[in-house]
């Protein structure tokens, strides 16, 4: 019967954890000679359907002004273009390009590469490599997760009447 691991134990392998990441995110960056990672993740959020900029903060959680600033790198690299969205002429929907695809697709197979050639020196290579897929998993629910906290406490913004009552109660 196994023995259940002491919290000492659990905590330790945690900050282990956390400096392998880190190593390991540094590593993946360094592999990518054309994009940046969060160049990367915008192209991948893109290719699976995610087509707002706004909608790409909240699920990369990363600040507006930095989608902003990489949306804009990737549209004058020419990887990413905007379109008015069909129904709502005031929204604009990012769609990849053939080059966008092309350097997301080369991006994923090198990073993939990385991560099978840091598996394999480790005991048991396929564990390792199921081991952080389901981490992909759970970090995935755990962005849902804050996104949906994050609108549910979001304050509107007053309307345009709203704010014109304001101004007006100001005066």
């Amino acid at each position: 019967m196994a023995t259940p691991r002491s919290t000492n134990a659990a905590a330790a392998d945690a900050r282990a954890a956390v400096h392998a990441l880190t190593r390991a995110s540094r590593i993946l960056e360094r592999s990518l000679p054309q994009l940046s990672l969060a160049d990367f993740r915008v192209l991948s959020a893109v290719a699976e359907g995610e087509a707002r900029a706004s909608r790409l903060a909240q699920r990369l959680a990363l600040g507006k002004p930095a989608i902003s600033s990489t949306v804009e790198s990737l549209v004058r690299r020419g990887m990413l273009r905007r379109e008015a969205h069909g129904s709502d002429q005031r929204a604009i929907d990012l769609v990849l390009t053939e080059e966008g695809e092309s350097a997301r697709a080369d991006a994923e197979s090198a990073l993939a590469a990385v991560v099978v050639e840091l598996a394999s020196g480790t005991d048991d290579p396929d564990a390792t490599l199921a081991a952080l897929a389901n981490l992909g998993s759970a970090i995935e629910m755990r962005q849902a997760s804050v996104a949906a906290g994050y609108r549910a406490t979001a304050v509107p913004s007053p309307s345009p009447d709203a704010r014109v009552a304001q101004e007006a109660g100001r005066r």
